[in-house]
């Protein structure tokens, strides 16, 4: 699999890498539902095996527990074979599982401290600030990260969800190297400024959620929505029910279309539309099994024509 330049990092990453939001299973807020772990870390370990060269993960994903997968898919793998870790901190949980944003200095280390140790490893590929919540407290928690990679324990540091304003702040204490946007079809916000002002300031981009969930993957499916766990929090994500669900499947029949002509399915042509953004340097593709990560994986070498991009422009809900 080809790798590309991820903006001022010394880094080169695969086109694609494995997201692991999914697999943190149940009991918090941002659940998926439950989640077998052997089937999570196999497919953890099926994406590293396609060639996929980087895992992002984040501390409050299932309280600690994706950390914690990754660390146990990753065992056994040579140094030469072993992906890049990203992972994210400024969410934080009490004994009760209630999830806060902070970002004070002394909390961010703690954070950092928690994850090296589930993550089994002395340094973190790249740190990301996963939210800017408090917005006051953006500037202390990027010292904290600054601090952190003179330290040498984590290698490069990025942010995620951040505006353009917030980032220029945290550049005038120190680089912002990588930023994590949502993207898609359905959610394309950050073109109008955070894109641009990455693509300028040579920032590296990777998008979360390319296929928006699993909506446009063509797996998705009224009755499979109907079905979902109670505690899965896209039952109540608008872009899941109507009207936009249906609206929603009609492009993905539309993705299908396009996909079939290269033998590609909704997802691939889902993920390689936001790569087609010349801001973007990779997308983050999320799996639960191993099964999963093979319909997604060949999107890394997939490009969608001009007339292709235009035809799927014209399907996209307004």
């Amino acid at each position: 699999m080809h790798k590309v330049r991820f903006g001022k990092t010394d880094l080169e990453i695969t086109p694609v890498g494995f997201g692991a939001w999914a697999i943190g299973g149940t009991g918090w807020a941002g659940a998926w539902g439950s989640q077998d772990d052997d089937e999570a870390v196999g497919a953890i370990r099926r994406a590293v095996e396609s060639e996929i060269n980087w895992v992002d993960t984040a501390a409050v994903y299932g309280l600690g527990h994706s950390e914690e997968l990754v660390a146990q898919a990753l065992k056994g793998f040579s140094d030469a074979d072993r992906p890049y870790v990203f992972t994210k901190c400024s969410l934080v949980w009490d004994e009760g599982g209630n999830v806060s944003n902070v970002l004070k200095k002394d909390s961010v280390k703690k954070e950092c401290e928690d994850s090296l140790r589930r993550l089994q490893t002395d340094v973190i590929d790249l740190y990301q600030i996963h939210w800017p919540r408090p917005d006051e407290d953006v500037e202390e928690g990027w010292q904290a990260l600054a601090e952190l990679k003179e330290e040498g324990k984590v290698r490069h540091i990025g942010v995620s969800n951040f505006d353009a304003r917030q980032m220029e702040r945290a550049n005038g204490i120190a680089p912002v190297e990588t930023l994590q946007p949502p993207y898609n079809m359905l959610r394309r916000e950050v073109e109008d400024e955070i894109l641009p002002y990455a693509g300028e300031n040579d920032v590296g981009v990777i998008v979360y959620s390319p296929m928006a969930s699993g909506l446009l993957t063509g797996k998705m499916t009224r009755e499979r929505v109907e079905n979902m766990p109670s505690d899965d929090w896209r039952r109540n994500n608008e872009q899941f029910n109507d009207p936009k669900l249906s609206q929603n499947l009609e492009l993905v029949e539309k993705l299908r279309e396009v996909g079939g002509r290269h033998d590609r399915s909704p997802a691939e042509v889902a993920i390689a539309w936001t790569l087609g953004h010349p801001a973007v340097s990779a997308a983050i593709v999320g799996g639960r099994r191993p099964d999963q990560v093979d319909g997604i994986v060949g999107a890394a070498n997939f490009r969608l024509s001009e007339d292709e991009i235009d035809e799927i422009e014209a399907a996209i809900p307004r």
